[in-house]
């Protein structure tokens, strides 16, 4: 994998200089912001390949810059580096768009690993890595398109922005009607790894029936299979 933009959202100089590094080594071209406002700034002023975002941050913390990244239809990858280890920070992410949640500390290896496999899930999809449910590279069901080639959604011919993440797990519920996948495997398939947690799986499901269902609470497209998992249903 080429090197990438990657932006360090980091206070602790130690932290941050230690990332950096490691970064480089590993090819990519990192740049440090110390804090909230300050990040926001260098996304609006550069396009970013990734970000890695701690949440304890002066002036505005993580998940303000998260959401404020997500409300400006930016859908650069983010990974949470926080040392905030309880689930409700974690679902906080996770709902405002966060790709992964590495807890501090955190095995650099282990971190290094996660960055790559998130970098290669904002690849453009290759059509041919599963039978699509339309000819092309065009995937439709009600009155959405999904173009894969752009990675571009419209409903109702009104573009929709999504995550990396959340594109991923559309295509694939859309690739697979009427089929019942468990939590487990919807990790193993979208997100790559075993990363992430049964509430990670739900909480992209809930931010697509926002998306796609007239009705999010009485959902038609994306089921839940009580005991099961879900199921896409066109």
């Amino acid at each position: 994998m080429s090197g990438r933009d990657v932006l360090i959202v980091e206070d602790d100089e130690a932290i941050a200089t230690g990332l950096s590094l490691n970064l480089r080594l590993a090819g990519h071209r990192p740049t440090v912001a110390r804090d909230g406002d300050e990040a926001l700034a260098r996304v609006d002023a550069a396009d970013f390949d990734m970000v890695l975002l701690d949440i304890n941050l002066p002036r505005r913390n993580g998940l303000e810059v998260l959401q404020a990244i997500r409300a400006s239809d930016n859908v650069v990858p983010v990974i949470v580096v926080s040392a905030r280890d309880g689930e409700t920070d974690k679902v906080a992410a996770l709902r405002l768009g966060a790709d992964d949640y590495v807890t501090k500390p955190f095995a650099l290896a282990e971190l290094l690993a996660r960055i790559d496999a998130v970098l290669r899930r904002a690849q453009p999809a290759h059509a041919g890595d599963a039978a699509p449910v339309a000819t092309g590279d065009v995937l439709t069901f009600s009155d959405v398109t999904i173009d894969l080639a752009q990675r571009t959604v419209t409903r109702g011919g009104t573009p929709v922005k999504l995550t990396h993440l959340e594109f991923e797990l559309l295509v694939f519920f859309v690739r697979h009607p009427s089929q019942v996948f468990a939590r487990a495997r919807l990790l193993a398939q979208v997100w790559g790894q075993n990363a992430g947690s049964p509430r990670t799986v739900d909480n992209f499901v809930g931010q697509l029936r926002k998306r796609f269902e007239d009705d999010p609470e009485d959902p038609r497209h994306f089921v839940t299979v009580r005991g099961s998992g879900y199921r896409f249903d066109p």
